[in-house]
């Protein structure tokens, strides 16, 4: 069975039902532990003394809008310190709407920072004003952009957030925000093929705007973790990394989802993938990733027991001396750890606007979408291990 995140959200919504309490009881222990001692950074203030201006553009899925986009609705609203909960009625699913208020509007779940102080949505473009009307009339202060031009004359910075489609607007939706130098979020797909991503990263340079593209598979609480473990030393050095995501696997739905999974290994393991293979029977994928100089790792996409416990995704690391196991859950509670990995990467974004500094490398951006194409030319010639080299041209 082939489900995208925003399916499986709708089947998920029964299991809302007591989780506000559960995460606002985690979020009561974090209150209570001390508090680290505010780094100095060379971060710099909004012009205006107050608040970031920040536009948000909706990618369109296959030519159509997409209404209610999770990845404008979800994860750019963390940027907007007011919501209209009563509004957002009439344009959520009621899995979305439970979530919202049991947990990412919950002022018990903001983990001591939310809202941002210093960040504010002011427009948001869809090329039709009555869709882009939904989200402003559900985020009090928020404009429906006329064009795009006009927007980046009148923001700090801009997110672009694609739930489900395949980035083939992508370039011409962000050009006019990244020819200002704007540091910018592109949603992945970032470039849908390996010279749409290139075009992309190298219109960045050229105009030294900041860029950030990823998945939320690299802002979990599980992956931080992992950091801390490799600090401590005490485990070993990674062995080797086993990257899963449930959801169908589908050739077409691989350039879009498969995405994930490839994340999840570049986040562990950093850029320089030296090939990919990968193989497919049914409505899932295994595959391989190699490195030249790194341990290697192994790509699930649509593995069927990841159903079981409504995990979405897991990701292993295989040390020396021990196995770390995560998914997005914070203490067993999925929705807390999805909310948190919402918040990290709107946090990771907020920070490049303040600082310029670019949180993910270009390389790494480039390697993931050539992992995607080395993965679906292997499966054309019986699974062989294809070099990125091939498809990066």
């Amino acid at each position: 069975m082939s489900e995208n995140r925003r399916e499986w959200m709708l089947r998920s919504a029964a299991q809302l039902a007591a989780v506000g309490a559960t995460a606002a009881g985690a979020a009561a222990v974090q209150a209570e532990q001390p508090q680290k001692e505010p780094v100095a950074t060379d971060a710099a203030a909004p012009p205006d003394g107050k608040a970031w201006r920040i536009g948000v553009i909706s990618a369109r899925r296959h030519g159509k809008p997409q209404r209610t986009n999770g990845h404008t609705w979800h994860f750019a609203q963390y940027l907007h310190p007011t919501i209209d909960l009563k509004t957002t009625k009439k344009h959520f699913d009621p899995g979305s709407q439970k979530f919202f208020e049991s947990i990412v509007r919950n002022p018990a779940c903001n983990f001591g920072t939310l809202p941002f102080s210093d960040t504010r949505i002011t427009h948001y473009y869809e090329a039709d004003p009555a869709v882009a009307k939904f989200f402003a009339d559900s985020f009090p202060g928020v404009q429906v952009a006329t064009s795009l031009e006009k927007m980046v004359d009148e923001v700090d910075a801009v997110w672009l957030g694609d739930a489900s489609g395949t980035g083939d607007d992508h370039f011409d939706l962000i050009a006019p925000a990244l020819s200002k130098g704007l540091p910018t979020f592109c949603d992945k797909p970032i470039g849908q093929t390996v010279q749409g991503t290139r075009k992309i990263l190298e219109l960045a340079r050229k105009h030294k705007a900041p860029i950030l593209s990823g998945s939320i598979f690299g802002y979990e609480w599980g992956l931080e973790e992992v950091r801390r473990l490799q600090a401590l030393g005490e485990l070993g050095e990674i062995q080797y990394v086993i990257a899963s995501m449930m959801g169908g696997y589908s050739p077409e739905s691989w350039f879009i989802y498969g995405q994930h999974p490839c994340w999840s290994v570049v986040a562990l393991l950093g850029a320089g993938v030296e090939a990919v293979s990968l193989y497919a029977r049914d409505n899932a994928a295994h595959g391989m990733v190699v490195y030249p100089d790194r341990p290697p790792a192994e790509l699930w996409y649509g593995r069927p027991d990841l159903y079981i416990g409504n995990q979405y995704n897991e990701t292993s690391v295989h040390f020396q001396k021990g196995v770390y196991r995560y998914s997005p859950a914070i203490e067993g509670n999925f929705w807390f750890g999805h909310h948190y990995e919402m918040f990290n990467m709107a946090r990771a974004f907020r920070e490049m606007i303040c600082t310029r500094v670019e949180p993910t490398s270009h390389e790494a951006i480039l390697d993931v979408t050539a992992m995607i194409y080395a993965g679906a030319q292997s499966l054309k010639e019986k699974s062989r291990l294809v070099s990125l080299a091939e498809v990066l041209g």
